[in-house]
Formats: C-alpha cells, structure tokens, sequence
C-alpha cells in the first residue's frame, strides 16, 4: 500500500512537472509571436503613409516633365533664331560681295575710259577737220594752211589713238549694227548686200566700248 503512495505521488509530480514544462513552452511561444508581430509593426509604414508618399512623388515627376518639356522648346526657339541669324549674315555678305564686285567694276571702268567725255567732246572738231581738208583746194595759196591743218588732225589722232580712241572701219564691210548706223539704203551694182557703201560720218571705239557709231548708207 505504500508502494501505491509513493507510485501515486511520483505521477503526480511528473503531471505536475509536464504542466509546467507546457505552460512555461506556452510562454516562449507568445513571447516569439509577440516579438514578430512587433517587428512587422515597426517594418510596416502606417496606414495611410505609403499613398501619400506615392502622392508626394507624383507631382514630382510631373513638375520634372513640364521642365523637361519648356527646356526642349527653349533650345528650339533658340535654335530657330541661330539659324534666322546665319541667313541674315549669309544675305549680308552676299549683298557686300556684290557691292564690291561692283565698285571695283566701277573703278575699273573709271579707270579704263576716264578720256570718254573728253573724246567725245573733241570728236565734232575732228568732223569739222575731216570736211574742211576733204572740200579745200589745194593750191600754191592753201598748201601751207592745208599742210599745217593736216598736221594739226594727225596728231589729234594720234593723241587718241594713246587713250585707246580709234575710228571704226565701215566702208566696204558687212553692215553691224553694233558698230554701224544705217541712216540710208541705196544700190551698187557689183557690191554684195548689206555692205556698206558709204560714210557719212566715222564711228569712233574708246578700246572695246563703242563710243560712236559709224553713220552710213548701206547696198541694198
């Protein structure tokens, strides 16, 4: 009978330890769920707060996409006026290359006929020489006068012909409107047409510039 005590007893205190060794296996357990769930508490942003960052990045991009967007029309508005300046620099010096194309022709024609005006005004003199040694009678009397009034008219032509003045050849050539001015038409037997016939006044070139032309009477 004491051996049943004392078998009762042993039972008694292992049951007594098996519930204390469960209660005290029951403690960690909520001790490790507490500790996790505290953990995913501080992980976890609070309610709400993930959208407002999500908002608060969201204006962001958008103000960084109206930047992006003025900058790119900015540059393209800057680009046109670059390319608007260079035409009108590339115009400019277009315009300033033809300007000093010009003034040096101008200069160089100066140059070249400067005696124009002045030919010209001598050429009537030189008519009036012509028709005088053509008309007078040389004779004992007019033979000096003559001879010296020669004399004069070559050294005019001569004088010219240094500035680049000479008379054009028109009688017995070809009729050229550009040398030649037709003022009558008559008929040679023994001539080719449109040859001139006759001159009634000599055409004058200042080098290669017609300063006067011939004025004839050209072979029908």
């Amino acid at each position: 009978m004491a051996d049943e005590q004392n078998k009762r007893a042993s039972e008694e205190v292992k049951d007594e330890q098996k519930r204390a060794s469960d209660e005290v296996k029951e403690g960690q357990i909520e001790s490790v769920f507490a500790e996790e769930k505290d953990t995913e508490n501080q992980q976890a942003p609070p309610e709400g707060e993930g959208n407002g960052a999500e908002k608060a990045e969201k204006p962001e991009t958008e103000n960084a996409a109206e930047e992006l967007k003025k900058a790119k029309e900015e540059i393209e508005k800057l680009r046109n006026e670059l390319d608007q300046a260079e035409n009108r620099y590339l115009r400019l010096r277009a315009d300033f290359d033809n300007y000093r194309r010009r003034v040096n022709l101008d200069r160089e024609a100066a140059e070249k006929y400067r005696a124009q005006d002045l030919i010209v005004n001598l050429l009537p003199a030189l008519d009036n020489f012509e028709r005088a040694l053509s008309m007078a009678e040389k004779n004992e009397h007019t033979a000096q006068l003559l001879d010296g009034m020669e004399m004069v008219y070559r050294s005019i032509l001569e004088a010219l012909k240094k500035e680049g003045a000479e008379p054009i050849e028109a009688l017995g050539k070809e009729f050229d409107p550009h040398y030649h001015q037709a003022i009558m038409q008559g008929q040679e037997e023994g001539t080719a047409s449109n040859v001139v016939i006759e001159e009634f006044q000599k055409g004058y070139m200042l080098k290669d510039r017609v300063i006067r032309p011939s004025m004839v009477k050209v072979n029908e």
